[in-house]
C-alpha cells in the first residue's frame, strides 16, 4: 500500500513505445502514410511511469550463466524475493559509509588523537577547588551537592582508542559519530572515587580541560558538550572538523577509569555508592536503617569500565560476517524509523548489535545470515521474548560470587547481562519502552509474514513519529513539577540513585499508575523524552527542567474506550478500600440491576467525541491525586480536529449520534418496505446508496419537521406551498435507497418497456406506504420520496437485469451483441455498486468506530482546499477505508485524529503512476488476486484514470475515480497533504505553540 521504492525503474521504461516495422518492402504509400500517423501519434510514455519490460526472443531464453544461478540460489536461501534482496542491497548502499569519506574520518581521527595527546597537565587540587579552570569554560556536571572530598589533577589520557559501531563497520548514515575512549592515567584516581559522585566530578573536570584546550585550535569548527545517551552524570565532548567536512563526523569523547581500577563487588545492584547523609545534606539516621541501593549510578560506572571489553567482544563475533554487519545496520534503520534509539531509555545500536551477539551464541543466528535473515532473527526473538520478565545473559561463568538474574529483576525493569555478568546493559531501558519495541517487532514480523509486495518499503522506509502512532498524545509541561510528584510519591531512594533527575526517577512510577487507571481502555503506553540538545563550553549544562517535554503516547483499545463506567469490587470486600484510595472522590457505591453493591466510578461523556476522551479525565483526575500534578499542566491531545465536523449547533458532539439517528430510521423504512402487502413482485433487498447510510457525511443531516403555519395547503395535491412572507422553509437532502424486486418471467425485455414498469412499481409503492403506514409520498417515473421522521428517503425501484438490456446492441446485420454504454455503467453503478459499498463501509464501521470521524474529517479537508469536485464522496471514503484494512506498519486507528495524520501521509507518499490503491474490502482478494491486479494495471495504465482504487468489486475500471481527478487537481492535493502534515504534526506536539489547525494556505492564491 506504500509508495514504490525511488529510483527503481525497470529496464525499458525510458525509450518510447516500440514500432512495428512494415512486413512486406512493396508497401503501398497509404501503407507509409498511416505508419507514419502511427509514429506521430505514439507518443513517449509519461515521465516517471514505469513501462512494462520488452525483451527479445534471444534475451527471454538466454540460458543463465554460473553467476546468475548462484545468485538464485542464494536468493531463494537467504531471501524469500529477489525484489527483496534488490531493495536490501540499495538500502545498505544508501546508509553505509563510502571508502572515501572513511579516509577523511581516519585523517580527522589521528588529527584528534594528537591534539588531546598534547594538553599540558594540572597539578593536583581539592575537587571543591575549582578556581584553576580558565573563565571561558564551564563544569559540565550539575555539582549538587557541591561539597565532596577527592582530589584532582590533569593528565594526558593513558591511552586513546576508537570504539563503537566505526570501527565494526555498523555506522550508517546521515548522523555519523565516532566514539573515542581516553584511559584517564590511574594517578588521577583515587581508591573510593566510586563514592558520591567523585569519579562524576572527576570526569566532568577532565573534559572541562580537554574542551578549553582543543576549543583553541584552529583544527575544530565545533567543540561542545552533550549528555551520554541522556545521562546527566555523564557527559561528553563533541568535536566537530572545520570547514567544507563540518558536516562528516561528530567524534564523541568519552573518559574512562582504567579496566580494573573499581572492584567489581562493590558496583552490584545490590550496593550503595551515594550515601543518603551526603546526598541529602544532613546527618546520618540512627535508627540503623540500611542504605538504599543505587543499580542505576553503579552501572553507569561499570559501562565506563566495560567500553573496550564490549569492543573485543563485538569485534570478534561480527568481524568477517558481513551478513552480521548489514543485519545490524537494518535493525538500526528499523529503530530510527520508529524513533526507539533516541532519547533517554532507548534501544540503542548498542544494545541490538549485542543482542545480535546473544543471539549468535545462543545459536539462533549464523554467521553465514544474510542482513535480512538477521533482521528477522532479531525481530522473531524480540517479539517473543520478554526481557521484562525473563532476563538474558552473555555470561558463561558459573562463578557464585556473580550476582543471579534475580537481583537484577529487581533493581531493572528490563535485564541483558553483558559477558561480565555484572553489567546490565539495558538499564536505562524502562519496561514501557520495551514493551513498545516488542509490540513493533509484532507488527513487522506480521508484514513480513504476509510476504506483501510492500513490505520491505513498509518495514524499513516509513517513518512512525509518535503522533502518527499513537492515537491520543500526552505532554507533561514544565517538568519542574515531576520534582513535586517526586516528592509525593517519596522517591527520594530514586532521586538518589539518578543523580537528582527528577524526570528519570519519577517516570516509572507514573507509568504504573496511568497504566493501572486506564485499564482495558489501553492497549500500549509509550513515552519520548527528546535528546537533550548540546550546548557551548562556555554555558552552564541544562537543568532538568529544560530537557524538553515529556511526551506519553496512547495506543487504545477500541472495544473499551468508550465505556463510562469503572466497576470495582464489592462493597464488602478487601479490595474496595484499594479501589477507594486509587481513585479517591471519584469513586462511590452504587447499586446495580443485579442486587449488587459495588465501588464504582462514573465518568461525565454524552457524546461519542465526550467518550473517546474519557482517558483525557482519567490521567488528570490521577495525576492530580496521586502525583500534585495539576490539569494546567497536563496538556492532552485527543480531539482538537473534531471541532471541524462538528455541526453549527453542535458544541459537544461531533454527529455521530445524528449520523446513528438517521441510520435507526433508515432501519425502519427498510422493515416496512420488506413487509409492505400488494405489491405485484415481493421486495428481495433494500440497500442504502447515501454516504450519511455509512457514517460519512461531513455534516449529517437534521430532522425537519415543516411548521404548517409557516406553509399553504394546496388540497387538490396534496402539498404545502411555502408562504411568501414566512422565511425560507429548511432544505432536506434526500437520502438515495435502492428497492431490489424479485426476479420473474414477466419482466418485458425492451429498455424502454423496463423504465415504463419501474415507474409503475413506483406510484404502487408511494400508495402502498402511505395507505399501510401513513407516510407522505411524492412519487415520480424514476423514484418515489418519502418523509419519515423528518428524513426524505429517495425509493428507486431496481431490476436486475436491465444494465444487461442495456449493454444489447444489435449491429446493422441485425446481430445482437453485448457491449457497455454509458447509461449501463451508470445504471449498475447507481443500483448495484454503490448500494454493495455502503454496505461493506457500513460494516466496517461497526467494526471500527473511528471509521466515521477519520472519513469525514478527510473529506472537510479536501473541500477546505476547493479540490471537492475533483474527487468523488466514494473515492475518499475508500481511502480512508485503506488506512483501516491496510494500517501497515500501524495498527487500525482508534481515533479520528491519527487516523487523519495517516490519510495526509498516505495522500501525499503513495506512488499512484504506478501502482493501484487496493483496498480489500472483506478481506476478498488473495494475495495471488493482488499481485495479478498490479501486473494488470501496468499494462493497462495507460487507459486507466490519473488515481486508480481497487476493490473486490471493481478489480479493472476504478469506478469511483473515472470522471476525476484530473492529473493537475490530483498534484495539487498531493503537494498540499505534503505541506499539511508536518505543520499540523507540529501544532499538535506543541499544542501551546503558534498557528491555528483551521487555517488553510493562502499562497499563490490571486483573486
Amino acid at each position: 500500500m506504500g509508495p514504490a521504492p525511488a529510483g527503481k525503474q525497470l529496464r525499458g521504461a525510458t525509450g518510447g513505445p516500440e514500432v512495428m516495422e512494415p512486413a512486406l518492402e512493396g508497401k503501398s504509400k497509404e501503407g507509409k502514410k498511416a505508419s507514419s500517423r502511427k509514429r506521430t501519434l505514439a507518443e513517449p510514455p509519461e515521465k516517471g511511469l514505469l513501462q512494462p519490460v520488452k525483451l527479445s526472443r534471444a534475451e527471454l531464453y538466454k540460458e543463465p550463466t554460473n553467476e546468475e544461478l548462484n545468485r538464485l540460489r542464494e536468493t531463494e536461501i537467504l531471501f524469500h524475493s529477489s525484489l527483496l534482496r534488490l531493495q536490501v542491497e540499495e538500502l545498505l548502499k544508501e546508509v553505509k559509509l563510502s571508502e572515501k569519506k572513511k579516509d577523511r574520518i581516519d585523517a580527522f581521527l589521528q588529527e584528534v588523537n594528537q591534539r588531546v595527546m598534547r594538553v599540558p597537565s594540572v597539578p593536583e587540587t581539592e575537587l571543591t577547588d575549582q578556581a584553576w579552570l580558565p573563565a571561558g569554560v564551564r563544569v559540565p556536571l550539575h555539582q549538587v551537592p557541591y561539597a565532596v572530598k577527592g582530589c584532582f589533577r590533569f593528565l594526558p589520557p593513558a591511552q586513546v582508542v576508537v570504539v563503537g559501531s566505526y570501527l565494526l563497520g555498523t555506522c550508517i548514515r546521515p548522523d555519523v559519530n565516532v566514539d573515542v575512549a581516553l584511559t584517564m592515567p590511574r594517578e588521577i584516581l583515587q581508591d573510593k572515587d566510586g563514592l558520591n559522585q567523585r569519579y562524576f566530578r572527576k570526569r566532568a573536570l577532565y573534559l572541562a580541560h580537554l574542551a578549553y584546550h582543543l576549543a583553541q585550535d584552529p583544527l575544530f569548527g565545533s567543540v561542545r558538550f552533550s549528555y551520554t545517551n541522556g545521562c546527566h552524570l555523564k557527559p561528553s565532548l563533541l568535536l566537530r572538523p572545520r570547514g567544507k567536512d563540518e558536516r562528516l563526523v561528530t567524534v564523541r569523547l568519552h573518559p574512562c577509569p582504567p579496566p580494573d581500577f573499581f572492584r567489581p563487588c562493590r558496583l552490584l545492584p545490590t550496593k550503595n555508592n551515594v550515601r543518603s547523609a551526603w546526598y541529602r545534606a544532613q546527618s546520618a539516621a540512627g535508627d540503623g536503617s540500611p542504605e538504599p541501593p543505587t543499580p542505576h549510578y553503579n552501572t553507569w560506572v561499570l559501562q565506563d569500565t566495560a567500553l573496550e571489553s564490549h569492543l573485543q567482544l563485538l569485534s570478534t563475533t561480527l568481524g568477517s560476517a558481513q551478513g552480521l554487519k548489514d543485519g545490524v545496520a537494518l535493525l538500526k534503520v528499523w529503530l530510527r524509523q520508529r524513533e526507539l534509539d533516541k532519547g533517554k531509555g532507548g534501544l540503542t545500536g548498542f544494545l541490538v548489535s549485542m543482542l545480535v551477539v546473544f543471539l549468535v551464541s545462543t545459536r539462533k543466528i549464523h554467521t553465514t545470515m544474510s542482513g535480512y535473515q538477521v533482521l528477522r532473527s532479531v525481530l522473531q526473538f524480540l517479539a517473543t521474548t520478554d526481557l521484562t520478565v525473563n532476563g538474558i545473559s552473555l555470561c558463561l561463568s558459573s562463578d557464585p560470587s556473580l550476582p543471579a538474574l534475580a537481583d537484577f529483576h529487581q533493581a531493572f525493569s528490563v535485564v541483558f547481562l553483558d559477558s561480565s555478568g555484572r553489567l546490565n546493559l539495558c538499564a536505562d531501558v524502562t519496561a514501557c519502552t520495551y514493551h513498545q519495541v516488542q509490540h513493533e517487532a509484532q507488527l513487522s514480523m506480521m508484514l513480513l509474514d504476509s510476504k506483501a509486495d510492500d513490505g520491505f518499503q513498509l518495514l524499513l522506509m516509513t517513518p512512525k513519529p509518535m503522533i502518527r502512532a499513537f492515537d491520543h498524545i500526552l505532554h507533561l509541561r514544565p517538568l519542574s513539577r515531576l520534582q513535586a510528584a517526586c516528592h509525593r510519591l517519596k522517591l527520594w531512594p530514586e532521586l538518589q540513585d539518578n543523580g537528582g533527575d527528577y524526570v528519570s526517577a519519577a517516570l516509572d512510577p507514573l507509568i504504573t499508575l496511568l497504566e493501572q487507571g486506564l485499564g482495558t481502555r489501553l492497549h500500549l503506553l509509550a513515552h519520548s523524552r527528546p535528546p537533550v540538545p548540546e550546548w557551548d563550553i562556555s554555558q552552564d549544562p541544562p537543568k532538568h527542567k529544560d530537557s524538553g517535554t515529556l511526551t506519553l503516547g496512547l495506543l487504545l483499545r477500541p472495544e473499551g474506550l468508550t465505556s463510562i463506567l469503572e466497576l470495582g469490587p464489592e462493597a464488602d470486600q478487601p479490595e474496595a478500600a484499594e479501589f477507594r484510595q486509587f481513585w479517591g472522590s471519584r469513586s462511590e457505591l452504587r447499586r446495580f440491576q443485579d442486587g449488587a453493591i459495588r465501588e464504582a466510578v462514573v465518568w461525565e461523556a454524552a457524546s461519542m467525541s465526550q467518550k473517546r476522551l474519557i482517558p483525557h479525565q482519567v490521567v488528570t483526575h490521577l495525576l492530580a491525586l496521586h502525583a500534585d500534578i495539576p490539569e494546567t499542566c497536563v496538556h492532552y491531545v485527543g480531539g482538537p480536529l473534531e471541532a471541524l465536523i462538528q455541526g453549527l449547533k453542535e458544541t459537544s458532539s461531533t454527529g455521530e449520534e445524528a449520523l446513528a439517528v438517521a441510520v435507526r430510521c433508515y432501519d425502519d423504512l427498510s422493515r416496512l418496505l420488506w413487509g409492505l402487502e400488494g405489491l405485484p413482485l415481493t421486495v428481495s433487498a433494500v440497500q442504502g446508496a447515501h454516504p450519511v447510510l455509512r457514517y460519512t457525511e461531513v455534516f449529517p443531516p437534521t430532522p425537519v419537521r415543516p411548521a404548517f403555519s409557516f406553509y399553504e395547503p394546496l388540497q387538490e395535491r396534496s402539498s404545502l406551498l411555502p408562504r411568501p412572507d414566512k422565511p425560507c422553509p429548511a432544505y432536506v437532502e434526500p437520502m438515495p435507497v435502492v428497492c431490489h424486486l424479485e426476479g420473474s418471467g414477466q419482466w418485458p425485455q425492451d429498455a424502454e418497456a423496463v423504465r415504463r414498469v419501474r415507474a409503475a412499481f413506483q406510484l404502487r409503492l408511494a400508495e402502498l406506504l402511505t395507505q399501510q403506514h401513513g407516510l407522505q409520498c411524492r412519487a415520480t417515473a424514476t423514484h418515489t420520496d418519502v418523509l419519515k421522521d423528518g428524513f426524505v428517503f429517495r425509493i428507486r425501484v431496481a431490476y436486475h437485469r436491465e444494465p444487461q438490456i442495456l449493454r444489447e446492441v444489435q449491429s446493422p446485420e441485425g446481430l445482437n451483441s453485448l457491449r457497455d454504454t454509458p447509461a449501463s455503467l451508470c445504471l449498475e453503478r447507481d443500483t448495484r455498486q454503490l448500494p454493495l459499498l455502503t454496505s461493506v463501509l457500513h460494516g466496517l464501521q461497526q467494526q471500527h468506530p473511528a471509521f466515521s470521524g477519520v472519513a469525514r474529517l478527510a473529506k472537510r479537508w479536501v473541500r477546505a482546499q476547493l479540490l471537492g469536485e475533483g474527487f468523488t464522496d466514494e473515492s475518499l471514503d475508500l481511502v480512508a477505508a485503506a488506512l483501516f484494512l491496510h494500517p501497515e506498519p500501524f495498527t487500525p486507528p482508534s481515533s479520528p485524529q491519527v487516523g487523519f495524520l495517516r490519510f495526509l501521509f498516505l495522500v501525499s507518499t503513495f506512488d499512484w503512476k504506478n501502482n493501484p490503491l487496493i483496498v480489500n474490502l472483506n478481506n476478498e482478494l488473495t494475495v495471488e488476486e493482488q499481485v495479478e491486479i498490479r501486473s494488470g494495471f501496468l499494462a493497462a495504465r495507460a487507459q486507466l484514470p490519473v488515481m486508480v482504487i481497487v476493490t473486490p468489486q471493481d478489480r479493472k475500471n476504478s469506478v469511483w475515480t473515472q470522471d476525476g481527478p484530473s492529473a493537475q487537481i490530483l498534484q495539487q492535493l498531493v503537494v498540499l497533504a505534503a505541506e499539511a502534515l508536518p505543520v499540523l504534526e507540529k501544532q499538535l506536539m506543541d499544542p501551546r505553540g503558534p498557528g491555528d489547525i483551521r487555517m488553510g494556505p493562502r499562497e499563490n492564491v490571486s483573486l
